[in-house]
């Protein structure tokens, strides 16, 4: 299949006059397999490489309204589940061997496909694992997106002042997991789309809505309208997890501090019920992340075996 080509050239990808000038260059094409006759770009210092490398940084995605999405699990679930979004897909020849499925999900959807050296995906990014994406970032930012995500919504994770990308990934992950219907990041937390919240998303970010830059008192006022139980997550609570059937069985709202200090005062003046987990060991508490989906699955657990729920 021969090289697709936009009519109209993404602002940011747009390396129609450096191509051009390239002409007469020796190129290289693929030889065999479902790439056969594609171009391999093997130019680590070109301006669309460049460009593509610089969304790891926050102003550049602001900037462009792109993300990178990097490995193979994140880049087939975007390409599976949001192809409207998905702008390029890159992969090297060895990735292509690995994951011709992705590939060929990609040339079906008619998406813009390119091999690349290993170097230059190294220079793109150093944790591609060798597939790289650039996704459009999806408007799902303040009340009126909110209030969206919450219509018809049982189950929804809410991260207060989250910092910790890694941690801020994992439980949009086990929010998707447990079925929640919505993430909510509150204003001050870690950009959804940075490259660390993304890989430990592993492709979850594109199977739930994930709103940002709405204030807590904002979320928790649109949650209650939407009918939700606000719950907080606290070691000093005043119910135990592992007590609270009645709690859980309604449509909730989980309220998840930061990674260092938990959950703020106003956050836990503003909840319900404030629920506290168990330690039964010698830990003195559990990881964020890992307090969230023992919440969240309770809460999915609790809600399928409710009366009335099939």
């Amino acid at each position: 299949m021969s090289h697709t080509v936009s009519p109209d050239p993404d602002e940011l990808l747009d390396d129609t006059a450096e191509r051009s000038a390239a002409r007469g260059l020796r190129r290289r094409t693929v030889s065999e397999g479902p790439a056969t006759g594609h171009e391999v770009l093997n130019n680590p210092a070109s301006a669309r490489i460049s460009r593509v490398a610089g969304l790891s940084r926050r102003n550049v995605r602001t900037k462009h309204r792109r993300f990178l999405v990097e490995g193979p699990q994140g880049v087939r679930e975007a390409v599976r589940h949001a192809p409207g979004r998905v702008l390029d897909v890159y992969l090297t020849e060895a990735a292509l061997e690995r994951h011709s499925e992705i590939w060929d999900e990609a040339v079906a959807s008619g998406l813009y496909v390119h091999v690349t050296t290993q170097q230059v995906m190294d220079a793109m990014s150093p944790d591609a694992q060798g597939l790289l994406a650039v996704v459009a970032t999806e408007e799902a930012t303040g009340s009126e997106a909110l209030a969206t995500a919450l219509d018809g919504a049982r189950l929804v994770a809410v991260l207060t002042q989250a910092q910790d990308p890694g941690n801020a990934g994992a439980i949009i992950r086990a929010a998707d997991a447990a079925g929640a219907d919505a993430v909510v990041l509150v204003r001050g937390s870690v950009d959804p789309t940075a490259p660390k919240v993304v890989r430990s998303t592993a492709g979850s970010l594109f199977h739930l809505p994930v709103v940002t830059g709405v204030a807590l008192d904002d979320a928790v006022t649109a949650l209650h309208n939407a009918g939700l139980t606000v719950l907080a997550a606290d070691g000093r609570g005043d119910f135990d997890l592992f007590e609270a059937e009645s709690l859980l069985e309604a449509p909730s709202a989980w309220l998840l501090g930061n990674e260092a200090h938990g959950l703020p005062p106003e956050a836990l003046s503003r909840a319900d019920a404030v629920v506290s987990i168990p330690i039964y060991g010698k830990a003195e508490s559990l990881n964020v992340a890992a307090a969230a989906a023992v919440c969240l699955y309770a809460s999915a657990r609790a809600q399928a075996q409710a009366p009335g729920r099939s």
